[in-house]
């Protein structure tokens, strides 16, 4: 625990360190168990910083050994050492060299923060606060420093030793031990060191830069699954020239590592030039992968290559800036898989995660801004809203400057802070230089938190031939700020005209506008001539801005849209904004004892989507996959019934597997498997397209269908159609079901990542029975959930996706997360952390469940000796 645990840090108290490291010499011997770590430390201080201050380094469980100043051992007097910090009293004026020697134990290192071993694996994970786990160290994002690392090991237990930069040494050193040397020329922060040594498998290649640097790439991970590599690797080279091409941005060293671990706390960590990954982010073949986890593993592989330049050439001067290196580099990723696949889906896919996420937490006690002004634990703030809504918030800066003038800020950008500790102020100023435009109203996209509101209503004159907008936002209270000032939000727009063709947009003195209006204050009125008769408006095209959006566009009106839209993004929003309206007027009548409505216009809407399925497969399965049931509880907002709207949705899809079966089967009949399996995106497409219509057409649940599901379970020939023909089965109760996962298991039961989809396919059968499934599961010796991606299949897919279950009328889930939280937190606290956020949408519910769900949480609270993570996760959400 560190001693100012209970203290917020404010971004207004920022001030620059009185001492900064220039250069760090480790040397790091591994042992399991006692670890020896010597740091050479060059100091001095802060020309900036108080010139009488002590020198304050950062731990956290450390074991001081020995300490000497320029080479004498101080004095007992002279410092003071606890577990979460070192105290030089009275530090030289003039630079001086510190040598600090610590002990720790990776073995018993649960946290999996600093360094641990996994799976006999030494590695290292030091973002956000993890070095100080390592030594006592300046531990902020602020202080650059060269690092140089020697690493001893025995040759046996570890042949492989890795670190950050350039290997510029090896050796051996008798008794069956050797060394290596890395040296990083690039100075950077202690976050981004890294280490690993283990006895580990690789696959190698190279890549040449644009420049003509020859780069070593290798990807390490277990053996027996060095055959799973290819893909990362190809995806790895693609990155790299990608960013040559788009962005300018070259590789700088001379080798470029990832090691996949099967111990982490998140996806992947970027350190200089030694990323760590997560295993289920780099290993794939067809017999082991979804299409989704070729698409992940892209998108991983993508994002921490691309942070070589946006998060470690320029990296962040505090941890407030946090977005300024997620939310950049999401958005970088973002672009990179659009170019490798569909951009239209593509965009569809992050707007979905963004709703089902960063909107729900904008909505609940979570919410914060994009760059907040105040943490109690820095480890919660890896959000959402900092990683989707601050990649947003970049899109929506560059439509409002269009694509040239956000290319000159960027490059501006990248060639000013190559090497500094930067701020959003300092990444605004460059685009508003280059642009010439004053960019102080964009920045509340960084300051306020919570989703704009925008309603628009459509007016149309036929005789003065015009049509009007009146637009309107609101942005409500949310914690902290209950005032909030007007967005800029720029909205992407067309006027289509009856026979389907765009229509220009012409202003009232007959200027041409270009596409995008921009509201800069609550209400705006937009006029538009030359329309003798009514177009349909096509509104946040692209999804323009991050907003929740209101229209009175009907039932007719978003018909039209779905077929005739030119943006593809408002297409598929047509749909499901039919479909919302229909689900929530369902749920209405279902929750008053009345049967569910039926849909005429969504059915022929559909099965129009259908009968169009050639042009764009991908396209056609997104959209023809429903608003989910936590998209349909976020639309409705307050006095939430899950079961109403399970209810509801249930009874649509029935609906459409019985009037659309003839449109279904034809649709799996065109789309049927060709060849050998391919993970490029048309094949994808193929495959999301036949499967989503395998799901829809099974939906009523007769035994003719389900027995032609279970005949392409066992027949299927890669595991995106194995396993969506499963979780089709899963859906309903029976032998086939209990049969298949049987199967499932029986087949993969040694492969932990393929484990996690059993287990999250089961968490999410939304049935009373599941806890009691869920409890039988974590019973199972012989699954490790002490690993963090089994917890989180089971556990936190059961919290986050399963909306009747876990908000059971009764408790019992509430319950049981809750047992689940306390019993992980003192094992590994940011686990249980994001585990206990699953309540962030507690207040949303009925009363019934609301006070059983608050109950659970004052339980938490409660609880002693609560991890600083959970209790502030508790802390806010009970607000």
């Amino acid at each position: 625990m560190r001693s100012d645990q209970a203290r917020p840090v404010k971004l207004s108290d920022y001030h620059v360190p009185d001492h900064r490291v220039t250069n760090v010499d480790l040397l790091v011997t591994l042992h399991p168990t006692a670890t020896r770590v010597v740091a050479k430390l060059t100091v001095e201080r802060h020309p900036k910083g108080r010139p009488a201050a002590p020198l304050a380094f950062d731990g956290d469980e450390l074991n001081l050994v020995a300490l000497t100043l320029d080479g004498a051992v101080l004095a007992a007097s002279a410092y003071e050492a606890m577990p979460d910090r070192l105290v030089i009293h009275l530090p030289p004026a003039g630079p001086f060299t510190l040598t600090i020697e610590t002990m720790v134990n990776p073995e018993a290192n649960t946290q999996l923060m600093g360094l641990y071993r996994s799976s006999g694996t030494w590695c290292t994970q030091c973002e956000a606060e993890g070095f100080r786990r390592i030594t006592y160290f300046p531990d902020r994002p602020d202080v650059l420093a060269v690092y140089t690392t020697r690493i001893e090991a025995d040759k046996a237990e570890a042949p492989v030793l890795l670190g950050n930069g350039n290997l510029v040494e090896t050796g051996d050193l008798g008794n069956g031990r050797h060394y290596a040397v890395w040296h990083d020329p690039h100075p950077k922060p202690s976050y981004l060191f890294a280490l690993v040594g283990g006895d580990l498998a690789s696959t190698s290649d190279r890549f040449v830069t644009r420049s003509g640097r020859d780069v070593a790439l290798r990807i390490y991970s277990e053996h027996g699954k060095e055959g799973r590599l290819a893909y990362a690797m190809d995806a790895l080279k693609r990155s790299m020239r990608w960013d040559e091409e788009v962005f300018g941005c070259e590789y700088d060293l001379d080798i470029f590592m990832i090691v996949a671990v099967s111990d982490f706390n998140m996806g992947a960590m970027e350190n200089k030039g030694l990323n760590i990954f997560n295993d289920k982010y780099v290993m794939a073949l067809p017999d082991t992968a979804t299409d989704q986890d070729y698409a992940h593993i892209e998108a991983v592989i993508a994002h921490e290559y691309f942070h070589n330049w946006t998060g470690n050439r320029i990296t962040c001067r505090d941890w407030f800036q946090l977005c300024l290196k997620e939310g950049l580099t999401v958005f970088r990723d973002q672009e990179f898989s659009s170019d490798m696949r569909s951009r239209a889906v593509k965009r569809i896919a992050d707007v979905r995660l963004l709703k089902a996420q960063q909107f729900a937490e904008d909505a609940g006690p979570l919410a914060h801004p994009v760059r907040p002004e105040l943490y109690n634990e820095i480890n919660n703030f890896y959000t959402a809203t900092v990683y989707e809504k601050g990649a947003e918030v970049i899109r929506v800066l560059k439509v409002l400057l269009g694509p040239a003038e956000f290319k000159t800020g960027m490059d501006l950008y990248l060639a000013r802070h190559d090497g500094d500790a930067a701020t959003i102020e300092d990444f605004i100023a460059c685009f508003a230089e280059a642009s010439g435009r004053d960019l102080g109203q964009f920045f509340l996209w960084y300051r306020q938190s919570g989703t704009p509101e925008v309603s628009v209503e459509g007016h149309h004159d036929p005789k003065a031939g015009t049509f009007s907008l009146d637009i309107r936002q609101t942005l409500h209270p949310t914690p902290g700020q209950p005032t909030k000032q007007p967005m800029v939000i720029p909205l992407a727009l067309g006027l289509i005209g009856p026979d389907g063709a765009e229509r220009p947009l012409l202003t009232e003195d007959g200027q041409s506008v270009p596409g995008v209006v921009a509201l800069t204050a609550s209400r705006h009125r937009f006029v538009f001539t030359g329309h003798t008769t009514r177009p349909i408006l096509s509104i946040n095209r692209g999804f323009s801005a991050p907003i929740r959006l209101t229209t009175d566009l009907t039932e007719a009106d978003l018909q039209f849209l779905a077929r005739h839209d030119g943006d593809a993004y408002n297409r598929w929003q047509s749909i499901q904004t039919l479909a919302s309206r229909f689900l929530i007027a369902s749920t209405a009548a279902i929750a008053r004892g009345d049967a569910a409505l039926v849909s005429v216009p969504l059915i022929e809407t559909l099965g129009a989507v259908l009968n169009d399925a050639g042009r764009d497969p991908a396209f056609t399965a997104q959209a023809l996959s429903l608003p989910s049931e936590a998209d349909i509880a976020r639309e409705i907002g307050s006095e939430v019934d899950p079961d109403a709207i399970q209810a509801a949705r249930l009874a649509l899809r029935r609906t459409i597997s019985d009037q659309l079966g003839d449109e279904l089967v034809a649709t799996l009949s065109g789309f049927a498997a060709k060849g050998p399996f391919a993970p490029d995106a048309a094949a994808a497409g193929r495959r999301a397209i036949a499967n989503v219509a395998l799901d829809l057409w099974a939906a009523n649940g007769t035994e003719s269908r389900l027995a032609e599901v279970e005949r392409r379970f066992a027949g299927a020939d890669n595991m995106t159609d194995r396993f969506a023909a499963l979780a089709i089965l899963a859906q309903h109760a029976g032998t086939r079901r209990e049969a298949a996962l049987g199967a499932f298991y029986e087949r993969y039961g040694s492969d932990p990542l393929i484990i996690d989809k059993w287990l999250a396919l089961q968490a999410g059968i939304a049935e009373p029975a599941t806890l009691d499934r869920i409890k039988t599961l974590l019973a199972n010796p012989a699954i490790n959930f002490g690993n963090p991606n089994r917890l989180r299949a089971l556990v936190g897919s059961f919290a986050m996706t399963n909306q009747t279950q876990f908000n059971r009328p009764d408790g019992l889930g509430y319950g049981f997360l809750v047992d689940v939280v306390l019993d992980v937190d003192a094992k590994n606290s940011q686990v249980a952390a994001r585990l206990l956020s699953a309540f962030r949408s507690w207040r949303a519910m009925e009363p019934g469940r609301r006070g059983r769900a608050q109950a659970a949480l004052i339980r938490v609270a409660n609880a002693p000796s609560l991890s600083p993570d959970v209790r502030d996760i508790v802390e806010r959400s009970l607000g």
